[in-house]
């Protein structure tokens, strides 16, 4: 019998009690309201195929082929997540939200276990909403109407460092020359909760200040949302499976397993353009 316990007080539901090949309609739209109610929702014990995975995550919307990574051979719908041995960067390592840096950013992602190392290789998730939700007034009267600018050309581009270091795990460096503008505090396109929506890794500046001002209270906004209040941390078993909500939740990909290998398959969703 499917069944959800809560992860974290700020983030995350585990799912248990179904088999994600054969939920029926019931079943899907209750797993639906879970996702967008707590951001991330984390299954065990699944046994899927590279065909399931896809079927899955067609279920909730349009497939989206992320333009810079290397994908799985066999399935160019879904994204190679991969770390080698020999290799010492991982990707993901860093808090972040996927594709903040399309001017439509993806729903969500999918993410299921392959291949996984003896030790280490956990994922931290946090909610950008209970981050909000913690901001004291003044803040929140600060950052209510701006936008930021994101952008994937200092991550993905040429000559970026991320992007040499990763190797030909990233290509396309050529499609790298897009930015968008967002706002930076969002009501969710769904439940309408308020949540930031800037990150780290591709958040490049606040519109309409100085340079200093914007470092200055990206950093504040920082700060306030690494507390460990508003995180979890995820630790993948075989046939575990984490789909997360890229409008309310940030993660990081912990790259403690150096040695060994980890190997992951991604599909990421489709999403629809965002309002402050």
């Amino acid at each position: 019998m499917l069944h959800f316990e809560k992860a974290s007080d700020a983030v995350g539901i585990i799912a248990t009690g179904i088999d994600l090949k054969t939920i029926t309609d019931a079943e899907f739209a209750e797993i639906q309201k879970q996702f967008f109610d707590h951001g991330v929702i984390f299954f065990r014990d699944q046994e899927m195929t590279e065909e399931d995975h896809i079927a899955f995550a067609e279920r909730w919307a349009e497939i989206e082929v992320n333009r810079f990574f290397a994908a799985v051979p066999t399935h160019p719908q879904i994204a190679l997540v991969l770390k080698e041995p020999d290799q010492t960067k991982n990707i993901g390592g860093g808090w972040h939200t996927d594709h903040s840096y399309d001017q439509i950013p993806a729903m969500g992602s999918i993410l299921r276990a392959i291949d996984l190392p003896q030790t280490g290789g956990d994922t931290l998730f946090a909610s950008m909403a209970a981050a909000y939700e913690a901001l004291d007034d003044d803040t929140k009267a600060e950052i209510a109407d701006l936008k930021a600018t994101h952008s994937s050309r200092h991550i993905f581009g040429y000559g970026a460092a991320e992007a040499g270091e990763v190797g030909e795990r990233f290509s396309n460096a050529d499609k790298a020359t897009q930015d968008a503008i967002h706002p930076v505090v969002l009501a969710h396109p769904v439940t309408g909760r308020k949540a930031i929506y800037v990150n780290a890794a591709f958040t490049t500046g606040i519109n309409g200040l100085s340079e200093d001002d914007s470092t200055a209270l990206l950093q504040k906004l920082y700060a306030h949302c690494m507390q460990e209040q508003f995180s979890y941390r995820f630790e993948w078993q075989p046939g575990s499976i984490a789909m997360w909500d890229n409008r309310s939740t940030w993660h990081w990909a912990l790259n403690d397993y150096h040695g060994q290998r980890r190997e992951m398959h991604r599909i990421t969703l489709k999403g629809v353009p965002l309002a402050a």
